[in-house]
């Protein structure tokens, strides 16, 4: 099957080609993928995934404890994200990393070249950046991870990962309007995104995770043309950090996640990108390698009749 390339194909070599650097992230288990960093791996590389959610719970008289299940169920929600040690790193996908969705597995709608940018912001050389809907990488995670209910290839029980993360919560009184000072609000919301370095052989891309509340009012319409609007604001702190360290972008995926808060209850947004060697039954016929020539949905159809849970290794 011939390679996909995306963008400049001379650079994609060099990245994922190149037989001086074994860029493979294989893990020790067959149907669970495992943090970076952790023995038993092959190959010197990794990759990274995207999620954003939400999570509400209601309200007890113990904050801490609520905060603990609200952050146990925003990494349950959408893709498997759970019973993980998260460890928090500061936030780029660098020469030994990878995109899931993006380079390998690739989102169909990214490979046919058929996605269109939602906007572009100009950076510092003059030159404009492309942002683009991060929604299939978001649906390429959960198709790796599975979902909570039906689990495909999730990281191992109890493993210990890195993850670029950021996370707010925040409480809504059961009565009257909140108060920002007291850690209370109407709602939640979060932003991840991912900029993709122009010379991806010398430069690292780049991860920007933003989350905030909603203190305006108790409408959902309202918190998403709000959400919508501030996308506008994390495309420019993203061409500011390549001003700042003289790195131009690609092209740039936004994901976000907000959600109201029931009266009474405790509310949560999680942005994050967990740094992962797959899973060995995810890797077509036992071929990392492969997965650079394959769409989203070749894959799928490829690994489906492995993708099950499993009680263990």
């Amino acid at each position: 099957m011939p390679r996909i390339e995306l963008g400049n194909s001379e650079i994609n070599a060099m990245r994922a080609g190149s037989e001086a650097f074994d860029n493979r992230a294989i893990g020790p288990f067959a149907n669970y993928c495992d943090g970076y960093g952790r023995p038993g791996a092959e190959g010197l590389g990794y990759v990274c995934v995207l999620k954003v959610a939400t999570a509400t719970v209601e309200k007890t008289d113990d904050a801490l404890l609520d905060g603990i299940v609200a952050l146990d169920r925003a990494e349950a929600a959408e893709a498997y994200l759970g019973q993980i040690n998260m460890e928090t790193a500061s936030s780029f996908c660098g020469i030994a990393g990878q995109v899931w969705g993006h380079d390998l597995a690739i989102a169909d709608t990214i490979a046919d070249g058929g996605q269109r940018p939602l906007f572009s912001v100009s950076q510092y050389d003059g030159s404009e950046l492309p942002v683009y809907d991060g929604n299939p990488l978001l649906d390429a995670g959960k198709a790796l991870f599975g979902t909570a209910a039906r689990r495909h290839f999730p990281l191992a029980p109890g493993a210990h990962v890195i993850c670029a993360n950021k996370s707010i919560t925040a409480y809504r009184p059961r009565q009257g309007a909140p108060l920002a000072e007291n850690g209370q609000a109407f709602g939640v919301w979060c932003y991840l995104a991912l900029s993709i370095a122009r010379e991806r052989h010398l430069a690292a891309d780049l991860f920007i995770e933003d989350a905030g509340i909603w203190l305006a009012n108790d409408d959902e319409a309202a918190l998403a043309a709000w959400v919508g609007r501030h996308r506008q604001r994390v495309a420019e702190s993203i061409v500011a950090c390549g001003r700042g360290q003289q790195m131009l972008f690609e092209r740039t995926y936004l994901c976000s996640a907000y959600s109201l808060i029931p009266p009474g209850h405790l509310g949560i947004a999680l942005a994050v990108a967990p740094y992962l060697v797959l899973a060995r039954n995810a890797l077509p016929g036992g071929d990392f390698a492969r997965l650079a020539g394959l769409t989203l949905a070749e894959w799928e159809r490829l690994v489906a009749p492995q993708a099950e849970p499993e009680a263990a290794e």
